[in-house]
């Protein structure tokens, strides 16, 4: 008896033992960063470290720790949201087995490569390592031209997610996967379940949302799993994600009204399955996916109302280099682009995407991308439109390569590719889904594996179409955006009512414009306003004169600049009469540290007498500058977006609407836009420059030309007029790019040039 009770209390010690074994060890609370490192430095299987509710600034953390599966090392928030990280910081981690969460990154940027970095340093990183329930928002460098990454994942078998990750305006992806060193490559990595807030557009390259890999490890196999995230307006520029590596998995992602693509850059063998690409009827610039490389099954995707075109399209598939370089454009193959629905996508195939060969005069070879898509199937899709379109195909070279079966759409074509497997039929629609009555598939090698449709259900023998989706009712569009990211934050910001602010003096212009809401309208008295000081705008505000017809006027005698533009700087001027000393600029950026966007916009106003319109620094950008039903006269300049010279992609604007205004006596260029580079990672710009009248402008413009749009990719040029303007061009358009003049008036002015393939400086 005693013998058996011995035993009875041993197997009850060792199952406490046991249990323990599986509950957290300690629970240590730090109120500092010298808490937390000591806390870090002691951590064992199990803690969990908390860090107490509050800011910490200027903090760079190193969490380091050897975790197991049944116990990891967990780094935590007291509160999910209420521990912000803030100023210079950044967090490392290295070691396994250790988690992440409730942390939020705000107010800074970090003062390294990477705000969090799955790895300490080249010898110690992370792997088994979990980053999630996060936020960080905006938390981007002050100078554009700084390159970091958010989220630097190295090692392997980590995980990023239910975080929401937006805001990033500087140069470089937001979340990067390495690749560099066998300990990275086959990492089976795990970003799932984020939500990924606006971007907004970089004007250049390197505006990535998340990149797998780059050119010199784009050969590795990564198999890295990107599945169920929202991607929301991530507008950085053409590659929302740009895959770089082998075997990636994308599925079940919702991409929102983003100004770019999916696009297998480099890298082989990936899958695409049952995403939902969002598009409207308001821009021509959201895309879909883009093909490049061999081996990859695009199937079970829905696209809804994307106008992108070329590089945009919803479905580019492109020409390679033969022989490509590793950076450059490898040849398409063996292809796979299956059961996919398009849903008012008027041109739902681009073939041959980038071909260039009429461009080789200003080319090297290694440059001419002319090798087609080839070993490729195109089967089983539905492209439904509301109001029938009859191109659904565009090509830019042959397509020979490509074999298309059982492809099912409610309209005609009219493209040059006449493929039998086109079929045009009547397709039902409801709720947002297109269906065909037929049952007639294309049963292709290894199609049997394309057992689920976008939502899981089966695809059998006996219950089986084209499209997306099987059989369901379930509308596609019907998005639930709280299914992403944290459990904790909102980024809908609250709306507060927009009021006007009457003003009758300098003093109180000056005073209402400091303490003015964003939103809020200044509305100015009739009357001359003496300002000998800068006014500052760092929000966004309208400026306008309460009697249209008795203008208010603002006489600047401040030194060099009239309107500051600063970062979110949001102007909207109506209706008044600017006047200066030909010593400032009417409005001009801060020279540095514009850290986000800002714009403006002019409408019937007078501006005259200034050093410049508009000037800008290298680094700053403005979404949008429109000046519209206005005179600009006896200026030094115009407008001058012109400070991106590197000739890297970079530009000072995405859009210049310059409409129905009329320009006299300014001395240099009225205009003078740039964007230099051979990169078509960018929408490039977009210069509208149309019904003005330009008389004796250009007197003292160095280079004899009166619009200067160099670079820039879309440009509309049409009834304008141009009198005795001194220079030898009024401007130079660029033919490859569609750019060309129509029903302007020219005299005693120059000419119009129309330059087919511009040269432009290589980029790689």
């Amino acid at each position: 008896m005693k013998n058996t009770l011995y035993y009875i209390i041993v197997l009850y010690s060792f199952f406490l033992v046991s249990c323990n074994d599986s509950l957290s060890l300690t629970e240590t609370k730090v109120t500092n960063v010298e808490e937390l490192n000591a806390a870090i430095k002691e951590c064992q299987p199990g803690d969990n470290i908390v860090l107490s509710n509050g800011v910490y600034k200027d903090v760079r953390i190193e969490f380091i720790g050897h975790g197991t599966p049944e116990n990891p090392i967990v780094l935590r928030a007291e509160t999910p949201g209420e521990v912000s990280i803030e100023g210079r910081s950044n967090l490392k981690l290295g070691g396994e087995y250790l988690v992440v969460e409730g942390l939020h990154f705000k107010n800074g940027y970090t003062p390294t490569k990477s705000v969090i970095q799955f790895r300490i340093d080249n010898k110690l990183f992370a792997s088994h390592t979990k980053v999630t329930n996060c936020v960080i928002e905006e938390f981007t460098q002050p100078d554009r031209d700084a390159t970091d990454h958010w989220v630097e994942i190295w090692g392997r078998h980590n995980e990023l997610s239910n975080n929401y990750i937006a805001g990033k305006s500087n140069f470089g992806p937001t979340v990067m996967v390495m690749l560099k060193g066998n300990e990275h490559i086959k990492n089976y990595h795990q970003i799932v379940n984020n939500h990924f807030g606006p971007r907004p557009r970089k004007g250049g390259p390197h505006g990535e949302t998340m990149q797998i890999g780059d050119s010199g490890t784009s050969m590795m196999p990564s198999h890295t799993n990107v599945s169920n995230n929202f991607f929301e307006r991530c507008n950085g520029e053409v590659e929302v994600i740009s895959s770089k590596s082998n075997f990636n998995e994308f599925r079940n992602n919702v991409f929102f009204e983003s100004e770019g693509s999916l696009v297998l850059r480099h890298g082989n063998f990936a899958t695409i399955d049952g995403n939902v690409f969002i598009g409207n009827d308001n821009s021509e610039f959201i895309g879909g996916i883009r093909v490049i490389n061999t081996g990859h099954w695009i199937t079970n995707n829905y696209f809804y109302k994307l106008k992108g075109s070329i590089f945009r399209a919803p479905l580019a598939v492109m020409n390679g280099i033969p022989k490509s370089p590793q950076n450059r454009y490898n040849q398409v193959t063996d292809a796979v682009m299956a059961y996919n629905s398009f849903v008012d996508c008027e041109t739902p195939f681009h073939f041959s995407v980038g071909s260039n060969v009429s461009q080789s005069e200003v080319l090297p070879k290694s440059e001419i991308r002319s090798a087609r898509p080839k070993r490729t199937i195109v089967a089983n899709n539905i492209l439904y439109n509301e109001t029938p379109f009859d191109y659904p195909i565009k090509n830019y070279d042959k397509v020979d390569g490509v074999t298309f079966k059982n492809n099912y759409s409610n309209s005609d074509n009219k493209s040059e590719v006449q493929p039998e497997g086109l079929i045009k039929t009547d397709l039902a629609f409801a709720n947002n889904i297109p269906s065909v009555s037929s049952k007639d598939l294309y049963a292709g090698f290894d199609f049997e594996t394309i057992n689920k449709d976008i939502f899981g259900s089966d695809r059998t023998s006996d219950n089986n179409t084209a499209g997306a989706i099987v059989n369901t009712t379930k509308d596609p569009l019907n998005i639930d955006k709280s299914k992403y990211g944290t459990d904790w934050f909102t980024a809908e910001k609250p709306k507060t009512e927009s009021k006007t602010i009457s003003v009758a003096t300098s003093e109180g212009l000056n005073k209402s414009l400091l303490e003015a809401n964003s939103g809020d309208i200044l509305e100015l008295k009739s009357g001359t306003y003496q300002l000998d000081k800068t006014l500052k705008v760092n929000k966004s505000v309208t400026i306008t004169s309460a009697d249209k017809n008795n203008k208010a006027e603002l006489v600047f005698s401040a030194n060099n600049t009239a309107f500051e533009m600063n970062p979110k700087g949001m102007l909207k001027i109506e209706g008044l009469v600017l006047k200066g000393n030909k010593s400032q600029s009417a409005f001009k950026t801060l020279d540095k540290n514009m850290t986000s966007a800002y714009g403006l916009q002019i409408n019937n106003t007078e501006i005259s007498d200034f050093r410049s319109v508009l000037e800008v620094s290298k680094g700053s950008f403005a979404d949008t500058v429109a000046v519209r039903n206005s005179s600009i006269k006896n200026c030094l300049k115009g407008i001058q977006l012109n400070k991106e010279t590197n000739d890297k992609g970079d530009y000072n604007s995405e859009f210049v609407y310059i409409t129905d205004n009329t320009f006299t006596n300014v001395g240099e260029n009225v205009v003078n836009y740039y964007r230099g580079g051979y990169d078509e990672s960018t929408i490039g710009g977009n210069l509208v420059f149309k019904n003005n009248t330009v008389s004796n402008c250009g007197k003292t413009e160095k280079e004899n030309i009166l619009i200067k749009n160099r670079g820039i990719v879309n440009v509309q040029f049409a009834n304008n007029t141009f009198k005795n303007n001194p220079v030898k061009v009024v401007a130079v358009l660029w033919g490859e790019k569609g750019q060309k003049p129509e029903n302007n008036t020219i005299s005693n002015s120059g000419e119009i040039k129309v330059v087919q393939n511009l040269k432009l400086k290589l980029m790689y």
